[in-house]
């Protein structure tokens, strides 16, 4: 396998349980990842958890434990979520890890040796919350006369030595890299944002901190510790081999995309572009900034009681059930938002009702009228190759075109109104009325359909990974033609009914779903 894709979502901050959030962003990056893993490329992607700070360490000391103990147990349930959301990461990160540890300090001496690292002393505004520093220009006024920061999070005023980057000197090269590569922040109302914020001017960041030590230690300063998004930024390097230049890091660097909350695109987008030019490495090719997910609207919050479990979602309706809402009803890239009822009106819709009964009936008039065996040789019409036209173009073309450039929802929708088209082609043609009055073209009607449903099931894998594989291994089509070459195989459907496969009785794959008690 050639053509190597890199792909990452944020690394998560474990100071609490994972929520819904933290879902959607892994269950999106995690269907990119398979879509690029379909279309052939050799995929490595990455997620993990972010473990150092002054929140780590304050939530540590409020439960009586160590920041080491607090780390442990809630970066596993992060993982816990991501493998029982079915995410297939190549690697989950803990920037703990001792390898983490030392990509941050070489990182750090590369700054150093660059000049772009010096000692000073900071007094400013400081976000516990938001791990960051903010001038008071960007500070807002709370109800109560308070200064917040722009996220609306309580600031404190902060003086201690601290290291600094010279982050002032890279307002013009930042400013060049986004208007040469116009895609390298996305969507655009991102971009925008970010110019505006370079734009008006950047100054130098505190990149250290003295008043706490958890985190990675600064070289030949021991009484510092780097500022987290320092730290936090590497793991991005630090999981495919750098400073080693392994043979991993050589193929994947540059990332090809960086997925991220439209919260912390100024880290991604104006820092970390900073720090790998000043360290000389080469820039990620794109950051980009999906939306909040809204619980019926609002905004989730720990203090309005609306934080939604992942998990208890996954229990409640199903895993592929949940990617399928979360990528067919939220536009990447946008807010979106999801309830109970939102997530079974959708589903049963479109996987239930029309998906799976197709698949489900076109299988079980197989199994019944054809002994299982797959219907070949009938009188085909007009009708059949204009189905199977439609669909080739949807699953090779328009989808793939779709996914690739991130429209998610779209790629979705463009595949359902091939599912519609086959649903009108099997009301149509009625097989099962066929089978007394025209065997032969039943059969034509039967094997018009089985590509199709094959096709479709194979091209809506990354979105229902699960589900696709058990409809494929029902219908008998091997793992190794399952992918977009094989969708363009002309000889595939011969060779299967060459084979001897034989269709057994299906099983329901997307049982109807009923709204929880409110």
């Amino acid at each position: 396998m050639s053509d190597p894709f890199y792909i990452t979502t944020a690394i998560s901050y474990p100071n609490g349980r994972p929520h819904i959030g933290h879902g959607y962003e892994a269950i999106a990056a995690d269907a990119i990842a398979r879509f690029h893993r379909l279309a052939g490329r050799d995929v490595f992607f990455m997620t993990g958890t972010d473990e150092h700070g002054l929140k780590m360490a304050q939530t540590a000391r409020d439960r009586g434990i160590t920041p080491a103990e607090l780390a442990s147990e809630m970066s596993s349930l992060f993982r816990a979520m991501d493998e029982r959301l079915e995410v297939s990461f190549d690697r989950f990160i803990r920037t703990t890890e001792p390898d983490h540890h030392r990509a941050s300090q070489a990182i750090w001496q590369a700054m150093v040796d660059r000049g772009d690292i010096y000692l000073g002393r900071y007094e400013g505004w400081y976000s516990v919350r938001d791990e960051a520093f903010y001038d008071e220009k960007e500070l807002v006024d709370g109800e109560g006369g308070e200064r917040l920061s722009p996220q609306g999070t309580p600031v404190e005023w902060t003086v201690e030595e601290s290291w600094f980057f010279r982050l002032s000197a890279y307002q013009e090269p930042l400013l060049q890299l986004y208007r040469e590569q116009p895609n390298f922040i996305r969507p655009e109302a991102r971009r925008n944002e970010v110019m505006r914020f370079v734009e008006g001017g950047l100054s130098d960041l505190s990149v250290s901190r003295t008043s706490f030590d958890w985190g990675v230690k600064v070289p030949g300063s021991e009484n510092h510790v780097m500022y987290v998004w320092v730290d936090a930024l590497t793991n991005y390097l630090t999981g495919i081999g750098y400073p080693d230049n392994t043979d991993t890091y050589t193929k994947f660097w540059p990332a090809d995309l960086h997925i991220i909350g439209k919260d912390i695109v100024r880290f991604h987008a104006v820092y970390w572009p900073a720090f790998l030019m000043s360290a000389a490495l080469p820039l990620p090719k794109q950051v980009f900034g999906h939306g909040f997910l809204l619980h019926r609207g609002e905004k989730m919050s720990k203090s309005v009681g609306n934080v939604v479990d992942p998990l208890e979602l996954a229990d409640a309706f199903g895993v592929d059930p949940l990617r399928y809402f979360l990528l067919r009803d939220v536009t990447f890239g946008q807010d979106g938002s999801y309830s109970a009822q939102a997530i079974v009106t959708r589903v049963n819709a479109d996987l239930s009702n029309s998906f799976g009964n197709l698949a489900q009936r076109t299988l079980s008039l197989i199994a019944k009228n054809c002994d299982g065996v797959l219907p070949s040789g009938g009188r085909g019409e007009a009708a059949d190759e204009e189905l199977l036209d439609f669909v080739r173009g949807t699953v090779r073309d328009e989808v793939p075109a779709l996914f690739r450039d991130l429209a998610l929802a779209q790629g979705i929708e463009s595949w359902l109104r091939a599912v519609f088209a086959c649903n009108q082609y099997i009301d149509a043609q009625a097989p099962w009325a066929l089978r007394k009055t025209d065997p032969e073209r039943m059969l034509a009607v039967l094997e018009t359909l089985y590509q199709a449903i094959a096709d479709l099931a194979v091209s809506i894998t990354p979105i229902i990974p699960s589900s696709a594989a058990k409809l494929l291994d029902q219908m008998g089509i091997p793992p190794g033609e399952r992918d977009l070459a094989a969708l363009a195989d002309p000889g595939r459907y011969s060779r299967l009914t060459a084979s001897g496969f034989t269709l057994q009785a299906p099983t329901p794959l997307f049982p109807r779903l009923e709204a929880p008690a409110e």
